[in-house]
């Protein structure tokens, strides 16, 4: 059962840590901390990386099993698993729970990349292959390089920062494009609506063919639709493409791009930059 820290609770702030005494204890420890966050690495590409074209499911993991969203998370793992295709959550109950079972039931391949948090997470019982990672932003690397589409359902904040990250990385080329599949109008309608008229319209932070990246759908048959796309090779954006050496992809499945260079003032190098006089 997903926990929750109940409303009698609170969490104090500080005292903080990181004092002299402190830092000469601990010095040299977070230098040996990369050999876990590589091995966490190494054990994902390693598991991963074998395994058929996948798509990631993301979702609330407070999503009981009589709503609504829930079932059809269900149907969508289940679909996906029948097309040949590995299914990957969080690893979580709720919506990912849902995913991972659908794809079980029906003999496929269930992958969870679960979290090691200090409440709420807990593993689901529909995984065929199953990780435990400490950092997320390991996890969040796996949940995205072996993907083809991504499938979002409503959810909390893990959720719409899972839905940013994705958006993020295609909207800076970073990424190649790949559909961003918003399950449920219902909930998904109002973020749209606020990206579209607050973000485009009123203040230009975003462009038009930002837009072009996500996708809302209320039927397992309009998400399978944008997934065969993905796989046959006609899921098209209007962002611009990228060509050359930039667009190679790196072991963490991103591309390659362009090193940024330095900006100059007065013909000199940024970093050379002086302040100006005090009068």
């Amino acid at each position: 059962m997903t926990q929750h820290r109940s409303g009698g609770e609170s969490e104090s702030v500080g005292p903080f840590p990181g004092g002299e005494s402190e830092r000469g204890a601990n010095r040299g420890y977070d230098s040996w901390r990369v050999l876990r966050i590589m091995s966490e690495f190494v054990d994902g590409f390693e598991t991963l990386e074998g395994m058929p074209p996948a798509v990631t499911v993301f979702g609330s993991a407070r999503t009981d099993q009589d709503d609504e969203m829930y079932t059809a998370a269900r149907e969508v793992g289940a679909a996906l698993a029948n097309a040949g295709l590995t299914v990957i959550t969080g690893g979580g109950p709720g919506i990912m729970e849902a995913a991972n079972r659908g794809a079980f039931e029906v003999g496929g391949r269930s992958v969870g990349l679960n979290i090691v948090l200090p409440m709420e997470q807990e593993p689901n019982a529909y995984q065929t292959d199953e990780l435990v990672f400490e950092y997320f932003f390991v996890r969040k690397v796996m949940l995205v390089k072996y993907a083809k589409a991504f499938v979002i359902f409503p959810g909390g904040f893990g959720t719409l920062d899972e839905f940013f990250e994705a958006m993020t990385l295609m909207q800076t080329l970073k990424a190649r494009p790949l559909p961003i599949i918003l399950f449920g109008s219902s909930f998904w309608a109002e973020p749209v609506r606020w990206i579209r008229e607050v973000m485009y319209e009123r203040f230009g932070t975003v462009s038009e063919s930002d837009l072009s990246l996500f996708h809302l759908v209320d039927t397992t048959d309009e998400a399978m639709k944008l997934v065969r796309r993905a796989l046959d090779g006609t899921y098209q954006t209007t962002l611009p493409s990228v060509i050359g050496t930039a667009a190679r992809e790196t072991g963490e499945g991103t591309r390659r791009g362009v090193h940024p260079r330095r900006a100059t003032h007065n013909g000199l190098p940024g970093s050379a930059r002086s302040m100006p006089k005090k009068s």
